[in-house]
């Protein structure tokens, strides 16, 4: 089944959910990123949480980028989504692999790191995007967008995310969900998603066994009736081009792109998101410092 994102709210109205299903996403950034079994989970936590909460914004051309900067080998992870939930994203250092934790499962916080910070980004096509900065709670990713929310937001969250990589490193299962209190929400209404969280176990064996989002939300909310509000497919999507890469390289300037001219005689650009190579000649390189200097430029 494609991967989706599934919306819902209580009907007592004190409780909305969202829940992904991320397998095909994750599986192709790991193509795409070469990353180790440990990067894989850290990677593809940060899409899933960064799809969930992307698909949430409204307006068209919105997107939301979450950064984690943490004290550990794995560098910055980076996840960016659009405003349907589709998402691409990188680690520093893919190559990053840790030993198991004494509970058999995968050292993210050991690789994201236990200090740093968590940035988000929302970007609502207003004059200046909305920037939020968090510390890590523990790098383990979930823990820290629920701390987020709650520092950042003033909203009671809980989130859990998860991938379970196969033995030939492919990713077998990967999804999440986050579930928010509405205004007017009880202390008996904590205990309630407390419960059915702990009751439901881990993400990835939920989906494991069924990687349909709004089984997975009945499953965690078993304590409450369900209206689901909406169900989104969503992917791992890259929106880089020839055009932004020349830009990009217009940006450079005459000079630095004539220092590349003399060393190179051209140049191959690959896209940090995506698998994508752009070649530019030595010929499209003079086109565009011929541009450049048309335009008047000293740079």
């Amino acid at each position: 089944m494609s991967d989706r994102i599934v919306r819902a709210i209580s009907t007592d109205g004190l409780v909305q959910a969202a829940a992904i299903c991320s397998r095909d996403l994750v599986e192709r950034a790991r193509q795409i990123h070469h990353t180790t079994p440990t990067a894989t989970a850290a990677l593809g936590r940060a899409l899933s949480g960064a799809s969930l909460m992307g698909n949430a914004l409204k307006g068209q051309g919105a997107s939301l980028t979450l950064q984690f900067k943490g004290n550990g080998p794995l560098g910055t992870v980076l996840a960016v989504s659009d405003s349907l939930g589709n998402v691409r994203g990188y680690v520093t250092n893919p190559e990053t692999d840790l030993p198991l934790r004494p509970d058999g499962k995968l050292d993210v916080g050991g690789a994201v790191g236990h200090e740093g910070t968590l940035t988000v980004i929302k970007d609502l096509n207003m004059r200046d995007p909305y920037v939020g900065t968090v510390d890590l709670l523990g790098g383990e990713i979930a823990e820290d967008i629920a701390g987020y929310f709650v520092e950042s937001e003033q909203i009671p969250t809980a989130c859990a995310l998860g991938v379970l990589v196969d033995r030939d490193q492919s990713v077998r299962s990967a999804g999440g969900y986050l579930i928010q209190l509405m205004p007017g929400a009880t202390e008996d209404t904590i205990v309630k998603v407390e419960g059915g969280i702990m009751a439901a176990g881990a993400v990835s064996s939920i989906l494991e066994k069924d990687d349909d989002p709004e089984h997975l939300l009945r499953t965690v909310m078993s304590d409450f009736e369900l209206h689901i509000l909406d169900t989104e497919p969503v992917e791992y999507r890259c929106y880089c081009s020839r055009e932004r890469v020349e830009r990009a390289l217009i940006s450079l300037g005459a000079e630095e792109l004539e220092g590349i001219l003399r060393e190179q005689g051209g140049c191959q650009m690959t896209c940090q998101f995506c698998d994508a190579v752009y070649e530019f000649s030595a010929a499209e390189l003079e086109a565009l410092i011929a541009g450049l200097r048309g335009d008047g430029s000293k740079n």
